[in-house]
């Protein structure tokens, strides 16, 4: 199970609602592989994010590349909310 927030405001990406943002916190590897693919793709901390879809898939902004992730996948992007 994965936390859905961290006691730093962290929140994983998976858990935004559509047109929330934020930048980047961490990303936690599970599998090498996927932290140099998303890396690989400027998901890295201090990326600006904006979230554009969550059904079927997570759709987002990073910078200023789209990108279309599954859940399990945006459940490993730890997120920091910009201020409202």
């Amino acid at each position: 199970m994965h936390l859905l927030s961290r006691s730093d405001g962290a929140r994983v990406l998976a858990a935004l609602a559509v047109g929330q943002s934020g930048t980047v916190h961490h990303v936690v590897a599970h599998h090498g592989d996927r932290l140099d693919r998303l890396q690989a793709l400027g998901v890295t901390p201090g990326a600006a994010v904006v979230v554009l879809q969550t059904s079927p898939g997570i759709v987002f902004l990073c910078d200023q590349t789209e990108l279309a992730i599954e859940r399990t996948v945006a459940e490993a992007i730890l997120v920091t909310l910009t201020e409202e």
